[in-house]
């Protein structure tokens, strides 16, 4: 039971599941204070900033209002995933790939049964309409 559940467990994307909605979770709030304190700021050097504070550009509208196309909040949300995805590849799915290399070398995987070709079958079907044919 316990060999079934480990095999389970460390085969198909059961573990990248997991650790990419834990870890995702976890360093989310990280990124988002890193962003938020340095990157945000510094994309409002480029564009100017309404009066809600979001940052991006402003544009007249045709009613006469300014409208903000929060150019900050896209440049966030894009630095947040990619750091994001960078750390749960480095740190989780490069060693388990490792790891299930090295069991794969442990154990020398059963040689799969090779499939004829589209030539090989067309011939076969030929051969069986004649044979058919002939009878």
């Amino acid at each position: 039971m316990i060999q079934g559940f480990k095999e389970f467990i460390t085969k198909g994307n059961v573990i990248d599941l997991a650790v990419a909605v834990v870890i995702g979770g976890a360093f989310t709030a990280i990124v988002n204070a890193v962003v938020s304190s340095i990157i945000t700021p510094l994309v409002s050097l480029f564009f100017n900033a309404d009066a809600t504070g979001k940052v991006g550009i402003t544009i007249q509208g045709i009613y006469g209002q300014p409208v903000t196309f929060p150019i900050g909040e896209l440049i966030s949300a894009l630095i947040s995933f990619f750091a994001v995805a960078l750390v749960v590849y480095f740190v989780f799915v490069v060693p388990m790939n490792k790891y299930k290399e090295r069991q794969a070398a442990k154990n020398p995987a059963v040689e799969e049964e090779t499939l004829p070709s589209e030539q090989e079958l067309l011939i076969e079907i030929r051969d069986q309409l004649r044979k058919s044919n002939a009878s």
